[in-house]
């Protein structure tokens, strides 16, 4: 008995496809060569890890250096080195590069903007930094760490580099397909979400019946998912996008299996993404969550891209 799917609904494996995710393949060829070992800072939450997990797949050693009070300590058993250093250690974190002669290195998760005031623990060589920079936004420090880091001889990757996977293309994701409704309030919530980034203070704007509920600062997507959560009703649209100046080997908008158990519990009903300029973490079994909950999933590469 075939069951009848609604205009423009995608299964699964269609889906997936789009995001050219093969069920069951082995990893790709990374589009620029690697050397080994490869360095990774890590920050907080799950990119870190696949970023490891896909440089072992590839036959690359890892040289971690790993955020104190953000990164995940799983981090450690898939690093040939892991080196834990407060915000701030510059120095150590050069110096652990240089020892393990490290070619090439990314900058993976999040680092809480709230400890860069309460935690910020600094070394001579983040001093000399500081001293240099004009601006202290989320961007510019991380353009001038990697700047310190380039310096040493070490060339700057992008993370993604390793997740070309988990870099969604435009399409819909899910089986269920974006409401006229959700369509208005993620119009809306694109056009926040720009200025929001234009002014360098978040990526993620929630969208309810044509009104902004949430909007991104220093706490993070986590704490506006939640925030979302106690405004009454029900639906809204999730919108994160890359800022318009975004490095975008650094801080690209993401979304997990985490974010859809927090959507679940704050009563959103769907997710836009930026096409190409964001990602996906396990992205097989985020869309299979999104589906069981409903969940619309779509990636978009403009405004334009927003429409039934």
């Amino acid at each position: 008995m075939k069951t009848r799917r609604s205009r423009g609904a995608l299964d699964t494996r269609t889906a997936l496809n789009l995001l050219c995710l093969p069920m069951d393949t082995p990893p790709t060829t990374p589009p620029i060569p690697l050397s080994s070992p490869i360095g990774l800072v890590a920050g907080n939450g799950r990119f870190p890890l696949e970023f490891a997990e896909n440089a072992r797949a590839h036959g690359l050693a890892v040289v971690t250096i790993a955020i104190k009070g953000e990164a995940d300590p799983r981090i450690e058993e898939l690093s040939k080195e892991c080196t834990w250093v407060r915000i701030g250690q510059l120095g150590k974190l050069l110096k652990t590069l240089r020892r393990s002669k490290v070619r090439q290195a990314a900058l993976a998760g999040g680092v809480t903007r709230v400890n860069f005031v309460d935690g910020f623990h600094m070394d001579w060589h983040a001093v000399r930094m500081l001293a240099r920079m004009r601006s202290f936004n989320d961007d510019s420090m991380l353009r001038n760490i990697i700047r310190e880091i380039e310096a040493i001889g070490v060339s700057v990757i992008a993370a993604s580099t390793l997740l070309e996977k988990s870099v969604p293309k435009a399409g819909l994701f899910t089986k269920r397909k974006l409401s006229q409704a959700e369509i208005d309030d993620a119009r809306i919530g694109w056009t926040a979400a720009r200025a929001l980034g234009d002014l360098d203070i978040g990526q993620a704007v929630i969208v309810r019946n044509k009104t902004v509920i949430a909007v991104e600062a220093v706490e993070g997507t986590e704490e506006v998912i939640k925030r979302a959560g106690l405004v009454r009703g029900q639906g809204g649209v999730l919108i994160k996008l890359a800022k318009t100046i975004q490095d975008l080997r650094i801080d690209l908008p993401a979304v997990g299996l985490k974010t859809i158990d927090q959507m679940q519990g704050s009563r959103l009903s769907a997710i836009v993404l930026e096409a190409e300029k964001s990602i996906m973490l396990d992205p097989q079994d985020m869309v299979r969550a999104a589906d069981a909950a409903g969940i619309a999933i779509l990636a978009a590469s403009s405004i334009e891209d927003l429409k039934s």
